[in-house]
Protein backbone atom coordinates (compact mmCIF):
# COMPACT_ATOMS: atom_id res chain seq x y z
CA UNK A 1 0.00 0.00 0.00
CA UNK A 2 2.87 2.34 0.74
CA UNK A 3 4.20 1.54 -2.71
CA UNK A 4 0.97 2.76 -4.33
CA UNK A 5 1.07 5.95 -2.26
CA UNK A 6 4.58 6.67 -3.54
CA UNK A 7 3.54 5.89 -7.13
CA UNK A 8 0.59 8.30 -6.96
CA UNK A 9 2.83 10.94 -5.35
CA UNK A 10 5.30 10.65 -8.24
CA UNK A 11 2.43 10.85 -10.75
CA UNK A 12 1.22 14.00 -8.98
CA UNK A 13 4.66 15.60 -9.17
CA UNK A 14 5.07 14.76 -12.86
CA UNK A 15 1.56 16.02 -13.67
CA UNK A 16 2.23 19.27 -11.78
CA UNK A 17 5.48 19.83 -13.69
CA UNK A 18 3.66 19.48 -16.99
CA UNK A 19 0.85 21.78 -15.84
CA UNK A 20 -1.98 19.31 -15.37
CA UNK A 21 -3.33 20.78 -12.14
CA UNK A 22 -6.48 18.69 -11.88
CA UNK A 23 -4.70 15.40 -12.41
CA UNK A 24 -1.94 16.42 -10.00
CA UNK A 25 -4.45 17.32 -7.29
CA UNK A 26 -6.35 14.06 -7.78
CA UNK A 27 -3.20 11.95 -7.65
CA UNK A 28 -1.97 13.83 -4.58
CA UNK A 29 -5.29 13.24 -2.81
CA UNK A 30 -5.15 9.52 -3.61
CA UNK A 31 -1.55 9.34 -2.39
CA UNK A 32 -2.48 11.12 0.84
CA UNK A 33 -5.42 8.78 1.50
CA UNK A 34 -3.33 5.67 0.83
CA UNK A 35 -0.53 6.92 3.06
CA UNK A 36 -2.84 7.59 6.00
CA UNK A 37 -4.56 4.25 5.46
CA UNK A 38 -1.13 2.60 5.56
CA UNK A 39 -0.32 4.42 8.82
CA UNK A 40 -3.57 3.31 10.45
CA UNK A 41 -3.10 -0.32 9.44
CA UNK A 42 0.55 -0.22 10.54
CA UNK A 43 -0.31 1.21 13.96
CA UNK A 44 -3.10 -1.33 14.49
CA UNK A 45 -0.66 -4.12 13.58
CA UNK A 46 1.94 -2.81 16.02
CA UNK A 47 -0.56 -2.50 18.86
CA UNK A 48 -1.96 -5.97 18.23
CA UNK A 49 1.56 -7.36 18.04
CA UNK A 50 2.42 -5.89 21.43
CA UNK A 51 -0.80 -7.23 22.91
CA UNK A 52 0.01 -10.76 21.68
CA UNK A 53 3.47 -10.53 23.19
CA UNK A 54 5.43 -11.23 20.02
Amino acid sequence: MLHYAVVFFIIAIIAAVFGFGGIAAGAADIARILFFLFLVIFLVSVVLGFMRGW
